[in-house]
């Protein structure tokens, strides 16, 4: 295990720089900061002294290379739109972005993989059948267009829930959580739910066609002639062989429920790190945009290590020892 994790880590090396690279490449064409900063009506000399203040007068790889050095120091640069170090305005939003996908994450599994294992097991029940019309709803109607109903329904109509913000927070050390009380939980469970109803949806159809597939395999139809009950077969056999492609998915589908939390936050007005980013961009605020890739890429790469530890556990077979000469 020790081997198999450090392999993983080794190969995620250049993935990271890769990322880096890009990002800060391409953003070197997104707007110029420095009009940004002091506006149409500055002198040239303004414009290059901020230039020089800012890094700005050297080459690209130059540029690269002295961020690269002050990323693997813990540090950013400084946001060109709020003249704050960017590392700290990241920590003050990732606590919102997590809970909010941290709670998605769990409604979508919590509920897509019993309604999935569900609706394989008794695929002509007409219970089955409305699951599988109203999952239509979260694939094919946009998030933010059933986050508006949500508001509409929920804050407007009904007055139950608050319809933007996050408040009743609790500060538990640097960490500002909204899980400490029932005014947190009001905040936050129409995001939560809107960022969740596509995840949920995915993971139930993907549970109930894996599913389908191993009742059809001849060792189920083996432990059902050696007399093993059905929930054994089901539970104990079945839906074992069914997880390794779901707990890849839902790897992949946490990394991007962070990476692409913009539409929600931005529709619930959710002080997150979707909200920063959207502010960023449209102010050309290179370091903050470059600083927020690299962070999504690392995420991703721990969940895909996550993943694979996972699927290394479930699936004895990936623990089998090849010989060298195999492929």
């Amino acid at each position: 295990m020790p081997a198999f994790i450090l392999h993983r880590l080794v190969q995620s090396v250049p993935v990271l720089l890769t990322v880096a690279l890009i990002a800060f490449s391409l953003f070197q064409f997104v707007g110029d900061p420095v009009n940004n900063m002091l506006g149409q009506n500055a002198t040239l000399e303004q414009r290059v002294a901020m230039r020089e203040r800012l890094g700005l007068d050297a080459s690209v790889p130059v540029q690269f290379a002295r961020w690269v050095e002050q990323v693997l120091h813990g540090e950013f640069g400084l946001s060109y739109r709020m003249g704050r170090p960017v590392e700290e305005l990241i920590a003050s939003r990732i606590p919102a972005t997590f809970e909010l996908v941290f709670l998605s994450a769990i409604i979508a599994l919590a509920t897509g993989l019993p309604m999935g294992v569900y609706t394989a097991l008794y695929r002509d029940h007409w219970l089955s059948r409305v699951l599988l019309a109203v999952s239509l709803i979260g694939i094919s109607v946009p998030s933010f267009l059933i986050g508006i109903l949500l508001i509409l329904l929920f804050g407007v109509w009904l007055g139950w829930l608050p319809t933007f913000g996050r408040s009743g927070l609790v500060d538990i050390g640097p960490w500002r959580t909204s899980f400490l009380t029932l005014e947190g939980w009001s905040h936050i469970i129409m995001p939560a739910v809107t960022l969740a109803l596509f995840q949920l949806t995915m993971i139930m159809r993907l549970v109930r066609a894996e599913m389908l597939e191993v009742l059809r395999t001849d060792f189920i139809r083996f432990a059902h002639a050696r007399g093993l009950r059905s929930r054994s077969v089901h539970f104990g056999h079945a839906l074992k062989n069914t997880l390794v492609p779901v707990v890849t998915i839902m790897g992949v589908q946490v990394g991007s429920l962070v990476a692409f939390s913009i539409i929600t936050e931005t529709v619930f007005q959710w002080p997150g790190l979707g909200l920063l980013i959207l502010n960023a961009i449209s102010f050309a605020d290179i370091p903050l945009m470059s600083a927020y890739l690299v962070m999504v890429a690392i995420f991703f790469v721990i969940i895909n290590l996550t993943v694979d530890i996972l699927c290394y556990m479930i699936d004895p077979r990936l623990r089998i020892e090849r010989p060298v000469s195999d492929p």
